[in-house]
């Protein structure tokens, strides 16, 4: 009879046991599953919320640049010819090709012109890539290069050649060199900003300043007159100017372009 007894109880006690087990892991299954769900709404999410203004930034007086959709609002270099860049799921593409630096490729610029003003961008590199944000750009010259300042977009890492700390990504190219600057893995999102205000200009990435000068100063004539734009008679004299997005024949993603004149 004991012995009976013992046994129904260990039969019971299993049963108990099994049942708590199965409703864990349902429970376990079940917050993973909402987890997941969760983490695709907020992709979705953020995939939304690219190429649109919050109403701070509506009421700070930021206007879009890039609507994801169209290129209206921009134009090649010079009206060239060019088939580099295309807009797809919300990016600003341009389409890298190894052998063909030059025909049918050109720099983006805005149609319109800025001259003190706050400018935001993401964007990507690819590996080896190298690309940049001209602003205060005139049609002057053969490059948009040659009249403005450039924000310097590159894989400072597996770029084939070595580079100076003046071509390194958040520099002013050529002029000011951003030690400081901590660009995210190449293939990743990084967020450029980028303010002019009566010639004082501050370069930022990812939410820090990186570089900081005075376009016309002592120390601005002598890095020109001293580096590669001593012989650009037009290079910083502008004080109004395109935005241009560069092509250097690698592939670049740009989205969430937007502006706020001062």
């Amino acid at each position: 009879m004991k012995q009976n007894f013992f046994l129904s109880m260990v039969i019971t006690s299993t049963l108990i046991i099994s049942s708590y087990a199965c409703n864990t892991a349902n429970t376990e299954n079940k917050a993973n599953t909402d987890s997941t769900e969760t983490a695709a709404t907020d992709n979705t999410s953020n995939t939304a919320m690219d190429n649109t203004l919050s109403e701070a930034e509506k009421k700070e007086g930021f206007k879009l640049l890039f609507d994801g959709k169209t290129t209206n609002g921009w134009r090649t270099y010079q009206n060239k010819t060019a088939d580099s860049w295309s807009v797809k799921d919300g990016i600003f593409y341009c389409k890298g090709d190894p052998t063909n630096k030059s025909d049918m490729r050109s720099d983006m610029i805005t149609t319109d012109q800025f001259e003190n003003f706050d400018l935001s961008v993401d964007w990507k590199i690819s590996p080896k890539g190298n690309s940049g944000i001209i602003y205060l750009a005139t049609e002057e010259f053969p490059a948009a290069y040659l009249s403005g300042p450039e924000y310097q977009m590159i894989d400072d890492i597996n770029f084939p050649e070595k580079l100076e700390d003046w071509q390194k990504t958040g520099a002013n190219y050529a002029m000011n060199p951003a030690p400081d600057a901590a660009p995210n893995p190449v293939g990743e999102w990084n967020t450029t900003r980028i303010v002019v205000n009566k010639g004082h200009v501050e370069h930022w990435l990812n939410g820090k300043k990186i570089v900081e000068y005075e376009i016309g100063s002592e120390e601005w004539k002598k890095n020109k007159m001293n580096g590669k734009w001593k012989d650009a008679k037009g290079y910083g004299l502008a004080k109004k100017g395109h935005i241009a997005l560069q092509d250097h024949g690698s592939e670049a993603w740009f989205k969430n372009i937007k502006i706020k004149e001062l």
